[in-house]
C-alpha cells in the first residue's frame, strides 16, 4: 500500500490531491471576494459560500492538476496565485461567519460554519503580504519534490534517478551499499527545503492562531467531532491496542534480515531496523521484503505481480505485431509500442479495480475519468507521480494521478484511489461544504477496505493468482502477505503527526528536527539510519506529506477504520467463518450499505456515519486482531527465544 492521496493540503474543497500549492494575482484578493451581504441570515450564509464554492472549485483544483501534472514555473506561479485567491477568500468568509456567533441555528448550519473554519491545513495570515510568501513557500516545496532527483558524475557521465527508480533499487536490490546509496539519493531532494519549511510552519500557526487556535497542531486535532486532546488519546488508545502485533512483526523481520546481512548490518544498535534496508523510501510499507520475510516458500502462490507482467508483456506483443506506419525508424516505433503498451496496461489494471466497485452495484466511472486521467508518467516534463485521486468541480470531473507500473503495489494502489473517486461521487449531491469524508480517516479508509477483500480466492477468480492452496502455511503467507502492508504501516502512521505537532507547538525546534524525526522513527517504528544523520539533512521533506503539506493521522486511523468498515461489509454480506476468508466482491447488499454511508459525506458528526454502518460509534482495532489471530500466534511461536522490543537512542545521544 501507499500513501498517496491526501485531501487537497491546503483547501480540502472536494479535491482529494496531493496538493499543489498556490496563490494570487494580487495579494490584496480579500478586497475582492464578494462582500457580506447586508442582513443575510446564518442559512443564506451558508447557502450563498456553498455556491461560490462550488464556481471557485473548478479553477483552484485545474490549476493543482497543472502543477502537478506540468511541474514548471509558469504552473507553479498559476497553481500559487489560484491558491492566495482560495485562502483569501476563505478567511473572507471565516470573518464573515463570525456575525453569526452565539446565535441559535440549525444543526446543519452550525455544522456548516464550523467545518468552514476547519476546511484548509494550511491557515494562512489575513495579512496579504504573507498568504502570498506562504502559498509561494508550499508550492516551491512541493515543485522540489515533485521534480526531485538523485544525481551522480560529472559531464558526459552524470546521470540522474528519480523516486521510482530509487525506489526500485530498495524493493528489488539486496545489495547492502546499493540500497543504501539510493536511500541517501532521495534523500538529499529535501535539504534545500529546510529553511522554507521553517519559514511555513511561523506562517501556518499565524494563520491558525488567528482563527482562535493554539497553533496549526490544534487546528488539524480539532477536525474530528471531539476535543483534540480527545483525538491526541484516541490514537494513543488505538495504538496501544495494535502495538504488540507490531512488535512482533519487527521482531521476525529483524530476525529475517540478520540472517540476509548478517547481524553487524541487518540491525542497528538497540535492536532497531536498518531503514534502507525494509523495501521501501520510508518504512512504510514492507510488502517488497517478501522474498526474505515470507514465511513458507512453496506454499500458496500469491505472485500477482507474475500475472500484471503476463499482461503487460501480451500488451507489449499486440502493440508491436500492429501495422506500422510507413514513417519513423524500427527504433521508434518500438519505443511507440511500449508507450502504448505501458498505457494499455494501466488502464487494464484500473480497470480491474473498476470491476470490484461495480460488482458492488455502484456505477462504472465517468468517460471523461478515463480521458483527463493521468495514468503513466508523461514523456519530456516533470509530474507529481505519488497516487492522488481528484474531484475536480464536485460534480462528477473525478481523476486519479499516476504513474503506473506493472505490480501488485501499484494494483492496490489503484484499488485505493478509486476509493476516493467513488466516495467523491456518492457525496457530490451533498452541498459543497458536506463533500468530504466523514472524517480524513473514513477518505483514507475506503478504498483499503476493499484491499481488505482481495483475498486469494478474489485474486484467483479474477486470474490473478492460481487456485489458493488450502493449508496452515498458505494461510499464513497470505496474512503475511497483508500484514507486512497494513500492520507495518501502523506506526509510521502515527509519527509523522507526532513530528509536525511538536514543531507547530515550539516543543521541536528547527535546530533540532532532524534529530526529531529520528527519535520519533526509533519510538514508534522501530528503525535508525545506518549511518550518520545530522541536522544538515532534512529527512522528514523527503516524504511527500511534509512538503504537500497533508496531515498524516487520518492515514493511521483509516487503517483501523478499515478493518471496522471491512467487517461490517463482511456481516452485510452474510460472510461466515474467520473474517480474514472473507470477499465480499460481487455483493448488492454490502455494497448498498456502503454506499448509503458514503452519500452522507461530512453531513453529521461520523460517530453517527459510523454507527448507521457498524453498528458502533468508536474506532476500535478488535476487527484489525481478530483478522491478524492466526498470524500473531504464528509470529509469536516463531519468535519464541528472542529478545523482541528495541531500545531507541537516549535523548542527546
Amino acid at each position: 500500500m501507499k500513501l498517496r492521496h491526501a485531501l487537497l493540503a491546503t483547501a480540502v474543497i472536494g479535491t482529494l490531491g496531493l496538493a499543489a500549492c498556490k496563490r494570487d494575482a494580487e495579494p490584496t484578493a480579500p478586497a475582492a471576494t464578494p462582500a457580506a451581504q447586508q442582513g443575510e441570515t446564518a442559512d443564506q450564509f451558508v447557502a450563498r459560500v456553498n455556491e461560490e464554492v462550488r464556481k471557485l472549485s473548478t479553477e483552484l483544483n485545474s490549476a493543482q492538476w497543472l502543477s502537478n501534472t506540468y511541474i514548471n514555473s509558469d504552473s507553479e506561479l498559476v497553481a500559487a496565485k489560484a491558491n492566495e485567491r482560495w485562502l483569501a477568500q476563505l478567511n473572507a468568509w471565516i470573518e464573515q461567519s463570525k456575525r453569526y456567533d452565539g446565535q441559535q441555528l440549525k444543526p446543519e448550519t452550525a455544522r456548516a460554519l464550523k467545518l468552514l473554519k476547519l476546511w484548509t491545513a494550511m491557515p494562512a495570515p489575513r495579512d496579504p503580504k504573507k498568504l502570498e510568501e506562504l502559498t509561494q513557500l508550499v508550492t516551491r516545496m512541493e515543485g522540489m519534490y515533485g521534480a526531485g532527483s538523485y544525481c551522480t558524475g560529472e559531464g558526459s557521465s552524470r546521470s540522474c534517478r528519480d523516486i521510482g527508480q530509487l525506489s526500485e533499487v530498495l524493493a528489488k536490490s539486496r545489495d547492502y551499499d546499493a540500497q543504501l546509496d539510493a536511500w541517501q539519493g532521495w534523500h538529499t531532494v529535501s535539504v534545500p527545503m529546510r529553511k522554507d519549511y521553517v519559514r511555513f510552519a511561523e506562517l501556518v500557526n499565524e494563520g491558525a492562531k488567528e482563527m482562535g487556535f493554539a497553533d496549526a497542531g490544534e487546528m488539524w486535532r480539532s477536525g474530528y467531532d471531539m476535543s483534540p486532546a480527545e483525538l491526541a488519546s484516541e490514537s494513543d488508545r488505538l495504538w496501544g491496542q495494535v502495538k504488540p502485533l507490531y512488535e512482533q512483526l519487527h521482531c521476525y523481520a529483524r530476525t529475517r534480515l540478520d540472517a540476509q546481512y548478517g547481524k553487524d548490518k541487518g540491525e542497528v544498535a538497540g535492536g532497531l531496523l536498518p531503514a534502507h534496508l525494509m523495501g521501501n523510501l520510508w518504512q512504510q510499507d514492507w510488502s517488497n521484503l517478501w522474498d526474505i520475510l515470507q514465511p513458507y516458500k512453496a506454499a500458496g502462490s500469491l505472485d500477482v505481480n507474475a500475472a500484471l507482467e503476463r499482461m503487460a508483456a501480451a500488451d507489449l506483443a499486440r502493440e508491436l505485431a500492429k501495422p506500422a506506419a510507413a514513417d519513423g525508424s524500427a527504433a521508434e516505433r518500438s519505443f511507440m509500442a511500449q508507450r502504448a503498451a505501458q498505457l494499455a496496461t494501466a488502464k487494464a489494471m484500473t480497470e480491474r479495480a473498476q470491476d470490484f466497485y461495480v460488482s458492488l452495484g455502484m456505477p462504472k466511472l465517468p468517460e471523461s475519468y478515463w480521458q483527463k486521467s493521468q495514468f503513466i508518467k508523461p514523456l519530456e516534463r516533470d509530474v507529481v507521480c505519488h497516487a492522488s485521486a481528484w474531484d475536480m468541480n464536485m460534480a462528477g470531473d473525478v481523476r486519479t494521478k499516476m504513474c503506473i507500473v506493472p505490480s501488485e503495489e501499484e494494483l492496490t494502489t489503484i484499488y485505493h484511489e478509486l476509493g476516493h473517486i467513488y466516495y467523491d461521487l456518492a457525496y457530490n449531491k451533498q452541498p459543497p461544504i458536506f463533500q468530504n469524508g466523514a472524517h480524513d480517516g473514513f477518505h483514507e479508509a475506503i478504498g483499503d477496505t476493499i484491499v481488505l477483500a482481495m483475498t486469494p480466492q478474489y485474486l484467483a477468480s479474477v486470474g490473478l493468482v492460481d487456485a489458493p492452496e488450502q493449508s496452515q502455511e498458505a494461510l499464513i503467507n497470505a496474512q503475511m502477505r497483508m500484514a507486512l502492508a497494513k500492520v507495518a504501516f501502523l506506526p509510521f502512521g502515527l509519527m509523522i503527526d507526532r513530528w509536525r505537532w511538536g514543531v507547530f507547538d515550539g516543543s521541536i525546534q528547527p535546530d533540532g528536527y532532524n534529530k526529531a524525526w529520528w527519535a520519533l522513527k526509533a519510538k514508534y517504528q522501530g528503525v535508525a539510519p545506518a549511518t550518520a544523520r545530522g541536522e544538515d539533512f532534512f529527512d522528514p521533506g523527503a516524504k511527500y506529506h511534509v512538503p504537500g503539506n497533508t496531515p498524516y493521522t487520518r492515514y493511521f486511523l483509516s487503517h483501523i477504520l478499515q478493518f471496522q468498515f471491512y467487517k461490517a461489509l463482511c456481516d452485510a454480506s452474510g460472510h461466515k467463518g474467520p473474517l480474514y476468508e472473507c470477499s465480499f466482491y460481487g455483493n448488492k447488499e454490502a455494497g448498498q450499505r456502503y454506499w448509503a454511508m458514503l452519500s452522507k459525506g461530512n453531513s453529521q458528526p461520523w460517530q453517527q456515519t459510523m454507527k448507521e454502518l457498524t453498528g458502533g460509534e468508536k474506532m476500535d482495532a478488535s476487527a484489525v486482531l481478530e483478522y491478524f489471530a492466526p498470524l500473531q500466534d504464528w509470529l509469536k511461536q516463531q519468535n519464541a527465544g528472542q529478545q523482541c522490543g528495541w531500545q531507541a537512542p537516549a535523548a542527546g545521544a
